[in-house]
């Protein structure tokens, strides 16, 4: 069994330990495979992401030979394997992908299945989605990401990411763990400033571990920083949360302060 890693540099994991992919096309090509988790794609699509508009004249020939390439490599990590990984389909290249062989596909399996969760599974949900995050090694193929597909898969897996993320402090923040996600609250809000879900989660932190005036604060900096940056006011959500810390809502210590977003 194989273990495929794109949430960080492209990675391949062999009961052995690490396998490295040489050259950058084998890199792209592989990548682009596995985004498809499992489906076909085109040889003008993997052409596309390989080469661009730099293609070579005989492109077919060429991207076949780093299909036998792939398949060879392949076979030497999984010399026990009676067929090929790689197999050729009316509608394109395919990579196998067996279940838990691919962290990216097991990282949306895990925050679909927290979006589904109750507000009783808190617990289980933040142990969930902090497994999960772990999962990340870094941005999406290592900052390598290659053509238009690999972009916009990249792209994917980093809103879930976020999503991620905004499940788990939802998740902290239900079990009253207000002081202990507050730097890494901080932390996300720091990082994505636009993002107005984590202020809305950093000032219910910070008011549910006694800091009110630094909660109203983070609200009227990011204020200011909507006018500033993109021309708009926060949203009902955001102001709603200012709100209810304005009035001391007893919604904000309890499951009840979800709602107020």
């Amino acid at each position: 069994m194989l273990r495929f890693s794109v949430l960080g540099p492209l990675e391949i994991r062999t009961d052995a330990g690490p396998a490295d992919v040489p050259g950058d096309l084998q890199r792209i090509l592989v990548q682009t495979l596995l985004v498809s988790e499992g489906r076909p794609v085109s040889g003008e699509s993997l052409a596309e992401e390989m080469w661009g508009e730099a293609a070579p004249d005989n492109q077919a020939n060429a991207l076949q030979a780093h299909i036998s390439r792939l398949r060879r490599r392949l076979r030497t990590l999984e010399p026990d394997r009676a067929a090929s990984r790689v197999t050729i389909h009316p509608a394109g290249y395919r990579l196998s992908l067996g279940e838990g062989e691919l962290d990216a596909a097991e990282f949306v399996r895990a925050v679909r299945q927290a979006e589904g969760a109750g507000a009783a599974d808190a617990g289980r949900t933040a142990r969930l989605l902090e497994d999960a995050l772990a999962l990340w090694r870094g941005a999406v193929f290592g900052g390598f990401p290659g053509g238009t597909l690999c972009q916009l898969a990249g792209a994917r897996l980093e809103e879930y990411r976020m999503r991620a993320m905004e499940l788990r402090f939802d998740a902290e923040l239900r079990l009253g763990r207000h002081a202990a996600v507050l730097a890494e609250l901080a932390e996300a809000h720091t990082n994505h400033p636009l993002r107005e879900r984590f202020c809305e989660q950093l000032m219910i932190a910070l008011y549910g571990a006694g800091r009110q005036a630094d909660a109203l604060d983070a609200f009227r900096r990011m204020r200011r920083r909507l006018d500033d940056e993109l021309g708009i006011q926060p949203s009902p959500a955001l102001r709603r949360v200012e709100s209810a810390i304005l009035a001391h809502d007893p919604a904000l210590s309890g499951d009840a302060h979800l709602q107020l977003a």
